[in-house]
């Protein structure tokens, strides 16, 4: 039975669904639009492509029964399967709110030329949630991939640690997104860790998206940098804009967005934090 008591997003089902679908963006603007948790919708005039959707409720279904309960605080805008005209769907990691099997095979299906970009450690547990091989594009520190005029690079993240396979592929990666003259970076899960601003600063952001839930083992879940964290991060990096994600979806994993709006009083001069509301639409220009 559905929550009566969910944060609403500010468009959903078909109303948001035709809002992408209709709009076009200019030469030099994107349209963003946040789906909850980490998820992003980022359409350029030349393209479409998802972040880390999740848009279903198979971890409030999983862990129903459990001293761990998901208990979402944010509706889903609209489901996997009603949305189309996606080139790429890019995910960070194997955990289910970023690589979700209600979400991602059925977004999959509904787009059969998309790619699932995802880490190459991951392309078998891919497989796995039905997904077929042709749609798998797995990419690693350093890769880079041209999607209907996006350059996607990974670079490690570290949800915890900066941990690999046995191959020695990344588990978790963060993707530097450039496409209409603006560049982007999407963190996944991770930590501020060691080296992570340097490899930043050796180019200019538009935007970074970054989480702000923080660390907390007694959540039993892994963790990510807080609110205080990321503002040190966009400090030292200095995008245009700061974007907090991954927090009012699961009530025991996450933070106030006010923590993050009270940290980024300190960001210096030139750095925007925005807030997005679920369903919201967000058009980032050229520099002026």
């Amino acid at each position: 039975m559905m929550q009566s008591n969910l944060i609403k997003p500010v468009k959903s089902g078909l109303a948001l669904l035709d809002e992408i679908a209709t709009t076009s963006p200019a030469p030099g603007i994107l349209a963003v639009w946040w789906l909850g948790q980490s998820g992003y919708v980022i359409k350029s005039r030349s393209g479409l492509i998802v972040i880390d959707p999740y848009l279903s409720e198979h971890l409030t279904t999983k862990y129903a029964s459990t001293n761990k309960p998901h208990i979402r605080m944010t509706e889903a805008p609209f489901r996997g399967h009603e949305m189309t005209r996606v080139d790429a769907v890019l995910t960070s990691h194997k955990h289910s709110d970023h690589l979700d099997p209600g979400t991602a095979p059925a977004l999959l299906q509904a787009n059969s030329n998309a790619k699932l970009v995802l880490p190459k450690s991951l392309t078998g547990h891919a497989e796995s949630l039905g997904i077929d091989t042709p749609h798998l594009a797995g990419i690693d520190q350093g890769d880079v991939l041209e999607i209907a005029g996006f350059t996607i690079r990974a670079i490690p993240s570290a949800h915890e640690g900066l941990d690999r396979d046995e191959s020695g592929h990344h588990l978790y990666l963060g993707f530097v997104v450039e496409v209409a003259g603006l560049r982007l970076y999407h963190s996944g899960d991770t930590l501020a860790y060691d080296g992570l601003a340097e490899t930043l600063q050796s180019q200019k952001f538009d935007v970074l998206f970054l989480p702000i839930n923080g660390r907390d083992p007694k959540r039993g879940v892994a963790g990510n940098m807080s609110s205080d964290e990321a503002v040190g991060l966009a400090s030292a990096v200095r995008p245009r804009f700061v974007v907090p994600h991954h927090y009012d979806m699961f009530t025991f994993n996450t933070v106030p967005v006010a923590t993050f709006e009270e940290a980024a009083r300190r960001l210096p001069a030139g750095v925007t934090p925005k807030v997005l509301r679920c369903g919201e639409r967000w058009e980032v220009g050229p520099w002026v």
